[in-house]
Parts: structure tokens; C-alpha cells; sequence
């Protein structure tokens, strides 16, 4: 036995389940609920908009991040983390519980999931845990998500001073009720007016190999990083409160960057650069320190790792809402071994899922579907035959410095590409990660492509996703439904005949 497995044991046993794990029984969610002294507390840090790759423990040397190495020093990294949707509202929401976009109901931006359907907060109330965060939302209806809201922005414009008071989450950590607390700052989600821009020079900068390198691209890289270097104070600052309280060693801190930035080829698509996130968990004593895991995970699988966690069987948990085939359980399951570092693999494959319909500027209908094996990625795009368009293609001057500046005819039709995609497109991003080589059309791919697809078919039909008509369905599943919304084709239209 090792020692992370021991001091779990341990753990247990202190809660009277002695008799439970030697009998070979898991501690069902009552017997833990009368011990609530002796469960860990969960504090989950959320980034907003922030490419995975941003900071020290995975690789940029460039952003200054000590609080996010510090917590990667003391715990683990994954290197292998999976958001399904690159957008804030699904993204947070199947994190929250266990379900993917389409079956929850929360699949466009600014969603909400069905009536019905279940979160984190009734799981781990139902332990004795006391729920909360602070900050951005993005989730709903109320029912489903019964959290002890501390306030917050849900959009920081950079003004009006402090955009998150964390002292406010002081009553929590000093409490004698274990909790689950989530730090849902707006960091470094556009615009970016918070942190120094000045600690970057943006000559010396070294940018992604993918990105055009223009001084524009340079000078937004200054503004982001300095958005994540001041979100890494909020970590810090978050993790001291803790500590002053003397609970540090019976928390599990929780990091993750959530979806991709704003730059194109990011947040919105399924590419890497917009699904894949930092994942970092601190759990002294249980996870060993400085070390990394390649298992490949998603968000989905988070809150079932937590319940296995602290004792509960997420096998046996009722999300509230039914599959196509009737199953209410989570999409997801537990990787605590992978957590544990018992195991380096968990996930054969990955999905992902992305609406137009809904964000600002976005198409009349573009819906993306997507599924991941450790050596490539498939997409599909099922209405290829439209544009897409978001706010990068209409307002972003990157993109449109992008177009200018392409110093070959190859880079300018891969700028292009961002609106105008082939209905599948296949990487193999093993050798090429920034998904820049489509080998869709090439030769001996065929097997592949076949398999991925069926795949990716019996996802969508496990989910209930119908494609484009769910695609249609989507602006009925916005938190604002009075809300106009306009897709930008019908705005080239209007223009078109008030031009005539």
C-alpha cells in the first residue's frame, strides 16, 4: 500500500469506517454526513479565458505566475484536461454537474441546463458540506445550482474598483463546516485592462509558433499576461486566507484555466488551443508533491473524482435528468487513481461541442462537433457550407491584422480557414498540436477517420444531440430568452438591402 492510499485510509478510519473498508464496503453518503468535522474542504480557483499554456508549470516562461507554481510544486499536474465546450456558461456548468452540454440543456453561451437537473451543491450538501462561491455565475436555474452566492461581477470591465472581494470568503474558511468554495474571478477573460502591462515587454515576448507575429499580436500578449499575472495574486491571496485558517492541510485546492483565450483558433472551436486546460489539485499528505499525470480527463469527470474523494460512490448519484438511453447517472467518472498517482491514463477519447448561435456576432448556425484520441482529433462541421463568424472575425483588429500581415499565401489561407472549414477536418496532434496540417483528405486516413466518426456518432446520440436542428434549439436555452439576439449573417443582410 502506498502511502497516499494509507493516509486515505486513515482518513476513513477516523470516521468510524473502520468496519466499512475492511468488510470491503465503500462509507455510503449518510454515515459521512454525521462526521462532517473530519471531510477535507474543496476550494476549486477558476481561470476565465485562459489558454492552458499560460503559465509557468506548463511551459510559459514568459508569464510571471508564482502563486500557480507554487500550487503545481505542493500537488499535481494534468497535462491532459478537457473542457467540452470553449465558452463560459457550458464550460463551468458541465464542471458543475457532470453532465455534457446537450443532455444538461446548457450547450449555447449564457445558458442555463434543464429544470431538473442536479449539481455539485445538492451532492456535497447532502455530505454536510457548506457550498459557495464568489464572483461570475454563469450558471442556472437557481434550482440546480442551490449556491451560497458571496457576489461578484459577472463581467469585470476593469472600472468601478475591485472586481472581486475575497474577503468575503473569510466566514467560510474559518467556519467549522467543511466546505466547497469556488473562486469564480473574471480573469483573464477580455477586456484586458486589469494587472501591469508594463512587467512585459512585448519585443521579447516568445509567442506561440502558430500565432502571426505582428506588433499588434505582441501588444495584446502584454495586456493578457498581465491579466493573468494579477488573477495569480488572486490565487495567492485566496490560498493565504486559507492557510491563516489553519485549514490548508485538510483542502483540496483546486487550480483550473478553463477554456482558451480570445486570439482566434481558441475559445470557440474545438481545436486544443480552445478545449484543452490546465488542471492543477493540491492535497497534502494524500497527492504526492511536484509531480505530473498524463491521464486523459474532462471536466465532466471532476465532481465525480471529488465525491469518490471524500468517501461517497458517484456511481450512485441521480444527476436528475436521463440520457437518450434512460441512464440518470454522470456522464463522467471518477479518475481519483489517476488523481492519486496510482495510474497515468483514464479517457480514451474526449468530446467537444460548440454553438454559434447565441454569442455576440456569431453565425446563423455553426454547429462543431469533436472527439479526441491521445494521437488525433477529429472535427466536424456540420453546417460547412456558412461562415463563421464570432467576435473575433468581426471585431478582433488581431484578426484583421492577421489577414493583412500573412507573409505567405499558405499562412493567409490558414487565417482564412478560422471562418471557412471543411465539413471534417482531422490532426494528428500528437506532432502537430496547434492543429495547423489538416489530413483530413490524405491518404490511408480512412480507418481513422471511420472509427473517430462512429465514435463521435454514438456520443452525440447518447447525449441527444440532433446536430443542426439541436443547434436551432439553442437560443431557447438562454438565461436571458427576452434578450434579442441577431446572428451576424442576418446583419450582412440587413445592410446588404438598406445599401440598395
Amino acid at each position: 500500500m502506498n502511502f497516499r492510499n494509507k493516509n486515505i485510509l486513515i482518513a476513513l478510519s477516523l470516521l468510524g469506517f473502520n468496519a466499512l473498508l475492511f468488510n470491503g464496503c465503500k462509507p455510503t453518503s449518510k454515515s459521512i454526513a454525521k462526521t462532517k468535522e473530519s471531510l477535507p474542504n474543496i476550494l476549486l480557483f477558476l481561470g476565465d479565458d485562459m489558454t492552458w499554456r499560460d503559465c509557468a508549470p506548463y511551459g510559459n516562461k514568459d508569464v510571471i505566475t508564482p502563486n500557480i507554481q507554487k500550487l503545481a510544486d505542493e500537488g499535481v499536474c494534468f497535462d491532459n484536461m478537457f473542457t467540452s465546450t470553449a465558452m463560459c456558461a457550458p464550460s463551468r456548468q458541465q464542471l458543475m454537474t457532470g453532465l455534457y452540454p446537450a443532455r444538461s440543456g446548457a450547450f449555447p453561451n449564457h445558458s442555463v441546463v434543464y429544470d431538473g437537473v442536479k449539481s455539485f451543491a445538492h451532492h456535497f450538501k447532502d455530505l454536510g458540506y457548506r457550498v459557495a462561491l464568489i464572483g461570475k455565475q454563469h450558471y442556472g436555474p437557481d434550482d440546480s445550482f442551490p449556491i451560497e452566492y458571496l457576489g461578484g461581477r459577472q463581467h469585470d470591465n476593469g472600472k468601478n474598483g475591485s472586481d472581486i472581494h475575497l474577503e468575503k470568503i473569510e466566514p467560510i474558511v474559518t467556519g467549522d463546516q467543511p466546505f466547497f468554495l469556488i473562486i469564480a474571478q473574471n480573469q483573464p477573460h477580455i477586456p484586458w485592462n486589469r494587472g501591469d502591462k508594463s512587467q512585459y515587454n512585448a519585443e521579447t515576448l516568445k509567442l506561440p509558433e502558430y500565432v502571426l507575429d505582428t506588433p499588434k499580436t505582441r501588444d495584446e500578449f502584454t495586456k493578457y499576461y498581465a491579466e493573468i499575472t494579477y488573477m495569480d495574486s488572486l490565487l495567492g491571496k485566496t490560498l493565504s486566507y486559507i492557510k491563516e485558517a489553519g485549514k490548508e492541510e485538510k483542502t483540496i485546492s483546486l487550480f483550473t484555466s478553463e477554456q482558451g483565450y480570445t486570439f482566434p483558433f481558441a475559445k470557440w472551436t474545438c481545436y486544443d488551443m480552445g478545449l484543452k486546460t490546465g488542471f492543477i489539485a493540491k492535497w497534502p499528505g494524500t497527492i504526492k508533491a511536484g509531480t505530473r499525470n498524463s491521464a486523459t480527463a474532462q471536466y465532466v469527470d471532476i465532481i465525480p473524482t471529488l465525491l469518490e474523494a471524500v468517501g461517497a460512490d458517484p456511481k450512485n448519484i441521480d444527476t436528475g435528468i436521463a440520457d437518450a438511453n434512460g441512464y440518470k447517472g454522470f456522464d463522467g467518472f471518477s479518475f481519483l487513481s489517476a488523481l492519486l498517482g496510482e495510474t497515468q491514463t483514464h479517457r480514451k477519447y474526449t468530446f467537444g461541442i460548440q454553438t454559434t448561435r447565441g454569442i455576440y456576432e456569431g453565425s446563423e448556425a455553426y454547429p462543431v462537433r469533436s472527439v479526441r484520441s491521445n494521437k488525433y482529433l477529429y472535427i466536424r462541421n456540420l453546417n460547412a457550407e456558412a461562415n463563421f463568424y464570432n467576435t473575433v472575425t468581426v471585431r478582433s483588429k488581431i484578426y484583421k491584422a492577421w489577414l493583412t500581415n500573412a507573409e505567405s499565401t499558405d499562412k493567409e489561407q490558414w487565417v482564412k480557414r478560422y471562418q471557412k472549414r471543411p465539413f471534417e477536418e482531422l490532426y494528428d496532434i500528437e506532432n502537430d498540436p496547434f492543429a495547423l496540417n489538416d489530413i483530413a483528405d490524405s491518404v490511408g486516413v480512412k480507418k481513422i477517420k471511420d472509427v473517430l466518426s462512429k465514435e463521435l456518432d454514438n456520443w452525440m446520440a447518447q447525449q441527444g444531440d440532433k446536430g443542426i436542428a439541436t443547434e436551432m434549439e439553442a437560443l431557447s436555452r438562454r438565461q436571458h430568452k427576452a434578450q434579442e439576439w441577431i446572428s451576424h449573417d442576418k446583419k450582412i443582410k440587413k445592410k446588404s438591402i438598406n445599401n440598395k
